[in-house]
């Protein structure tokens, strides 16, 4: 397969996860609106996040570090080599492994639930600590659910098949909004513990179909000596840490957030979820589809085609979300009151959510180039690097937060902005070691493509701004009509600006959207599923 072909599948499968992300994304505003709609921003609701962010951690730390540093390299690199007989047997060893793991895991967590809440909330206490108690042992199986949804789609990817995978969020997240809308009211916020339990089994059960269809090879073994599951192992434990930090920061977030004024968990839940928009639609997407592209030509020795892949899926990154970061912080309360304010969520509880919004939409594209990276680094197989430069990460995050909450009165804004701030630091640290790793990775070009993109972005979100304020002031931002109009306007106003910046100042990625735009028309047929 030529560099041309290469791009041109990965511009494929990029477009139908975006797609398909998109879609889930904005599931999910509809889940997090029917948590303010149904039961505002109280204590209940920090309760619920808090419970939520335990299925969030372990699918990140058992799936985003075992699945992408271990099983996908692994696996693909047998199947690059012809050798799919041998890339199930060690598949299965591991898979099997992992259903025993997890299993255990399951258990132990509804059975420990009141030694692990303080990991979550340390100063939670009284019946609101009974509730997340409660909440944990709820939806500790969908932990179990999705990490083998999360294997599934590591399968799936693996054969470049991204439809399925593409489609199981979407299911996740149905479930959860008709346990809001079907079950909150009668039986409160359980209900949408329990749609997160049905949501996880759905998308498990979605994946595994996928799966059968290609698991003729499966075993019923565990062969902890295959050289295949020796390498694994090597690669998994560090990248455990090493991918998960992003997880790692919110729950350390999370945690001092509990000893703040009440709903300050949602308000940084409700935001965090709005900066995951771009993040997942552009970076998560595109990171995903080239994933395995630069697992395979690291397997063939193709290394200056992998440093271009990474390259160019860096750069078409930052292109794409320094405008949708500095849209989020011109446009913060606009969106918010658009898309949570509603029944029992308030001005009071849009202000709270915007700040929140204002400072995580700084770590945005820094975020973006990270899930590249990471990428990159585990498609080389080094795990230790992204670990290393992971618990600095943590350690940074942790020192941020304690001094903004300590020596300024941002309150859980300042929490946001540690965020952001280390997200910088990772992106960073990681460049630079990946230049020294592979050498010269094009840091020019790079460069010139970021000024570029960060220049049209800061006069789009002028304009922007510009256009949300006389638009407020000449409308009712009471209505849902009003707010849409407002934030509508802006957002195409932003469009038009960023569009005609970049192409004055003959922006290179706006070629390459195109061409790989053509070449994905062309060959709509083939390819990704």
């Amino acid at each position: 397969m030529t560099e041309r072909q290469g791009q041109a599948r990965v511009a494929r499968a990029a477009g139908l996860l975006m797609a398909a992300i998109l879609a889930s994304r904005i599931l999910g505003f509809i889940r997090e609106r029917a948590v303010g709609d149904i039961f505002g921003r109280t204590q209940v609701t920090d309760a619920f996040f808090a419970a939520f962010a335990v299925p969030d951690l372990m699918y990140y730390l058992l799936v985003g570090g075992a699945l992408s540093a271990a099983f996908i390299p692994v696996f693909t690199e047998y199947l690059a080599r012809g050798e799919e007989e041998e890339a199930w047997r060690v598949a299965s060893s591991f898979l099997n492994l992992v259903v025993l793991l997890l299993l255990g895991f399951t258990v132990l967590g509804i059975l420990f639930a009141p030694l692990l809440a303080p990991l979550v909330a340390y100063k939670f206490a009284g019946e609101q600590l009974r509730l997340l108690v409660y909440l944990m042992r709820i939806m500790f199986p969908a932990v179990f659910f999705t990490a083998l949804a999360g294997l599934g789609m590591g399968v799936l990817n693996s054969y470049q098949h991204f439809t399925l995978p593409a489609l199981g969020p979407i299911v996740y997240n149905i479930f959860i909004i008709l346990g809001a809308y079907l079950l909150g009211p009668r039986i409160g916020i359980v209900g949408m513990a329990l749609g997160v339990v049905a949501g996880a089994w759905s998308n498990f059960a979605l994946q595994w179909l996928g799966v059968w269809r290609r698991a003729g090879r499966y075993r019923w073994q565990i062969d902890l000596r295959h050289p295949g599951m020796q390498k694994m192992f090597r690669l998994m434990l560090p990248s455990i840490v090493g991918l998960s930090v992003v997880q790692i920061n919110l729950l350390v977030n999370q945690n001092l957030a509990s000893g703040l004024a009440e709903g300050s968990i949602t308000a940084l839940r409700l935001a965090n979820r709005l900066m995951q928009l771009p993040l997942g639609v552009f970076a998560m997407a595109i990171s995903t589809a080239i994933f395995p592209t630069l697992t395979r030509q690291v397997a063939r020795g193709e290394k200056e085609n992998f440093t271009a892949t990474a390259l160019a899926g860096l750069r078409l990154t930052l292109f794409i979300t320094i405008p949708s970061s500095l849209g989020l912080l011109a446009l913060a309360e606009p969106i918010v009151r658009l898309l949570y304010q509603t029944g029992q969520f308030g001005p009071e509880d849009t202000r709270a959510t915007a700040v929140a919004l204002m400072y995580f939409a700084l770590g945005l594209f820094p975020q973006s180039g990270v899930q590249i990276l990471t990428r990159a680094f585990y498609s080389l197989q080094d795990t230790l690097t992204p670990l290393r430069v992971g618990a600095a990460t943590v350690a940074l995050n942790i020192a941020l937060n304690l001094f903004f909450l300590h020596v300024t009165r941002l309150g859980h804004g300042g929490l946001a902005l540690a965020f952001s701030l280390t997200s910088f630091f990772n992106l960073a640290a990681l460049l630079f070691l990946l230049r020294r790793k592979l050498g010269p990775l094009g840091g020019r070009r790079l460069a010139a493509s970021t000024a570029r993109s960060l220049g049209a972005s800061l006069v789009m979100a002028l304009i922007s701004s510009l256009v949300a304020r006389e638009v407020g002031l000449r409308v009712d931002l009471a209505s849902g009509a009003g707010r849409l109009l407002q934030v509508g306007l802006a957002i195409v106003a932003g469009v038009v600006v960023y569009a005609a910046g970049v192409l004055l100042l003959r922006s290179e990625e706006v070629k390459e959207l195109w061409r790989l735009g053509l070449q994905s028309r062309k060959k709509r047929g083939g390819g990704a599923e």
